[in-house]
Order: C-alpha cells, then sequence, then structure tokens
C-alpha cells in the first residue's frame, strides 16, 4: 500500500476530476510523486464509508471500467454524469481529464 503522504495526493487528484470526465489510474499515478496505476486502484478499492470522492472517475488505460465488484455501480455512475460507452464498453479520448 501507499504511503500516507502518496495517498494524500492520489485522493487531492481525484477529488479536482469534474463531473462527466475521466481519467485512468496511470494517469493519476503519473500526477503522484512515486505512485503507480495499481497503487490508484488500491486506493479507490480501499476508500473509507463516506468518503465523497469520485472514485468511479477513474477508469483503466484502455478507457473502459475495470471488472470489479463495483463495475456496475460505476458503470451507472458515469451513465449519470453523462458519460458515454461505445459498443465495446469504451469511454470517448474526448472525456479523458486533464
Amino acid at each position: 500500500m501507499a504511503s500516507s503522504a502518496v495517498l494524500e495526493q492520489i485522493y487531492t487528484i481525484v477529488a479536482q476530476i469534474p463531473e462527466g470526465r475521466v481519467t485512468t489510474y496511470g494517469s493519476v499515478a503519473k500526477m503522484t510523486e512515486g505512485a503507480t496505476a495499481r497503487m490508484v486502484g488500491s486506493a479507490m478499492r480501499h476508500l473509507p464509508e463516506g468518503h465523497g470522492l469520485p472514485w468511479h472517475r477513474v477508469i483503466n488505460a484502455s478507457r473502459r471500467v475495470t471488472e470489479h465488484g463495483g463495475a456496475v455501480r460505476q458503470r451507472e455512475k458515469l451513465r449519470a454524469e453523462g458519460v458515454v460507452f461505445d459498443a465495446r464498453g469504451k469511454v470517448s479520448a474526448d472525456l479523458l481529464w486533464p
């Protein structure tokens, strides 16, 4: 698991992702000092209850929602914000942030 300083960086970045936009685990990692894409994924998986962070706006490098226990909920939350998935489940590159 990432250090508390790296986790704080990850959370700060994720909090800035605008509604209706997405970014990748790797992009978040590149904006930190030392995180990897896997660390970002782990941080999203282990968020405390009631955190309020837009975790659902972080997707994988192929611009798809990674299959996990919350994947259906993640897609629903993104669709509710106007994010459209193509026939292969990909999000348009136009929606990538930053």
